[in-house]
């Protein structure tokens, strides 16, 4: 725990996360004062939040003069930890921490958290609903949802905090240590924010570095960058999709996932759960399981051995393997026009997850992409699109930079608009076909977030009307 009472504290960055840390702090006796780059228009009703909580407000950019007087600097994920007035503040002794960390320093349950470059959202969601099944009060948020920081407010009934931490969110922890961490995999993304990969790929390991003995880590061993990284951390580490050698874990096999566990999870376990019995080996069936694709097997991997780890029943996780149906706008079936299916993807804001999207299927693909780029090389996608993609569609900031790389692998056109893209996309596709937005790239030079984009797509499709109507 921290005492912030009386102390000067800057929260910087005013969106969902800002907020909620600047109400938890102000609530604890701190004199807080938040800043933002954007200004009171831009910022619409979040100013009435603050006027609200009685915190001052600093816009328009972060000037450096509130810096000078801060006791604690809190950074919101969307915030860049090397900007010049956070570093000069870190030059003079003040400690610089984001809603993660601070958040940690209250909570005094265990936490499971997942990160990687992609399939975080799934897995959370999948872990936490295994241990929900099993028994356990369990408090899902982080990068999805509820920020920790409205759980360390609140009154902690939970028996285990489950959290999607993403590397923004992992650049400004120091004492954060989760009893199980989950590490996906670690492809290039956000080099728009980070000086290299070597970078990015460090920030990601970051989750690992205060973990003991007596913790887990998850590892996605088919990665190889994952397995040199994490080769010195000193969690007892559990192995998925294909454990080598002596290694303990998870393997995926046809139609299910066999698990060997070699009597790990009974002594690593922190969590108390009375209906847990746990065998060293066993099988879980994914016949049912609804996700398409291996990537999302190899997180229902991850998921089971996470959810073991943190004393989750078998019969339970089965159960969430046989009923979960996927989040929104990652892989969302949304309807089939004509014999085409149509499918929101619009979290898929890299080109490692637009490969992933585009493999899931056997049949022909017609492409909606493009929006902010993060500098992610789309020469990468050349290779699967002549397998799989008929016809590609671009939108937004990054069209050009996309069409430069692709035009001569496959046919591109460009959009104005998203409507635009989804009657274009369906003009042009045939019964057998699937329509699928997968834009690899961010989604703020049109739009506030992916989900806004994924709902214009929706929309978008549900006014589409049928070719040839019975």
């Amino acid at each position: 725990m921290i005492d912030v009472a009386q102390k000067n504290v800057v929260v910087v960055g005013l969106g969902v996360t800002g907020i909620a840390a600047a109400r938890f702090l102000k609530d604890r006796g701190a004199a807080v004062v938040a800043t933002d780059q954007a200004s009171e228009s831009e910022l619409g009703t979040k100013v009435q939040e603050f006027s609200a909580l009685g915190i001052p407000l600093e816009l328009g950019g972060h000037r450096s003069e509130i810096f000078k007087m801060a006791d604690l600097i809190v950074l919101s994920p969307g915030v860049s930890h090397t900007i010049a007035p956070v570093l000069q503040a870190r030059d003079r002794g003040v400690p610089v921490m984001g809603e993660i960390e601070l958040a940690s320093r209250y909570i005094r349950q265990p936490v499971a958290a997942v990160t990687g470059t992609n399939g975080k959202t799934t897995t959370t969601e999948l872990l936490g609903d295994m241990l929900e099944r099993s028994g356990l009060k369990v408090f899902v948020g982080g990068n999805i949802g509820n920020p920790l920081i409205d759980y360390a407010g609140g009154k902690q009934e939970a028996d285990i905090i489950v959290a999607e931490i993403s590397s923004f969110q992992l650049d400004t922890t120091e004492t954060f240590k989760p009893h199980v961490g989950v590490l996906l995999n670690i492809t290039a993304d956000h080099l728009d924010r980070y000086p290299d990969f070597e970078a990015y790929a460090a920030s990601k390991i970051r989750l690992f570095e205060n973990q003991q003995a007596d913790d887990v880590a998850v590892l996605n061993g088919s990665d190889p960058l994952v397995r040199s990284l994490t080769e010195k951390i000193t969690g007892s580490k559990l192995i998925y999709p294909n454990p080598e050698g002596e290694e303990i874990g998870a393997r995926l096999i046809d139609r299910g996932i066999k698990l060997d566990l070699n009597a790990i999870i009974g002594t690593a376990s922190k969590i108390r759960n009375p209906q847990s019995a746990i065998r060293n080996q066993f099988s879980l069936d994914l016949s049912r399981f609804k996700l398409a694709g291996r990537y999302n097997r190899e997180n229902a991997c991850a998921a089971s051995l996470a959810a073991l780890a943190a004393g989750g029943r078998p019969p339970a996780i089965q159960d969430t393997l046989n009923q979960y149906r996927g989040s929104a706008h990652r892989m969302e079936y949304i309807a089939t026009i004509d014999d085409i299916d149509f499918y929101n993807d619009s979290k898929a804001t890299n080109v490692a997850a637009v490969m992933r999207a585009v493999e899931c299927f056997d049949k022909p693909v017609v492409l909606i992409m493009g929006g902010l780029d993060k500098g992610g090389n789309f020469k990468e996608l050349r290779d699967i699109f002549t397998r799989h993609v008929k016809k590609l569609f671009l939108l937004g900031q990054a069209a050009d930079l996309i069409r430069q790389a692709l035009n001569d692998t496959v046919s591109t056109a460009t959009a104005t608009s998203m409507s635009a893209a989804v009657s274009q996309a369906y003009q042009d596709s045939s019964a057998g076909d699937v329509v699928l937005l997968s834009p690899g790239c961010a989604s703020f030079d049109m739009y506030d977030n992916y989900a806004q984009r994924g709902n214009d797509f929706k929309e978008s499709v549900t006014k589409l009307k049928p070719k040839n109507p019975a």
